[in-house]
């Protein structure tokens, strides 16, 4: 190996960089009635014929708006996802 080679190889880092936690969520929890509701939607959805995939992305969609405002119902949050499309 020529002293040109070594020169081009950057020699690795003692210590690897630390990793940022993730922050932790803004919202509110959900209340027992946003719970109940989310559960009967998600319930409707399955006889609609969406896929397990579909639906546990769209739950997942529905309870990160319905905790951002607590008195979000379901259904406006079933609106809202859906508009977003």
């Amino acid at each position: 190996m020529s002293s040109k080679d070594s020169e081009e190889m950057p020699e690795p880092d003692a210590e690897p960089t630390p990793v940022a936690a993730k922050p932790k969520r803004t919202g509110a929890k959900m209340s027992d009635k946003q719970k109940g509701d989310l559960t009967k939607h998600m319930a409707k959805m399955k006889k609609g014929g969406m896929s397990a995939s579909e639906m546990k992305s769209h739950r997942m969609k529905l309870m990160g708006r319905m905790r951002k405002d607590p008195k979000m119902t379901a259904k406006k949050a079933h609106t809202a996802v859906m508009k977003a499309k």
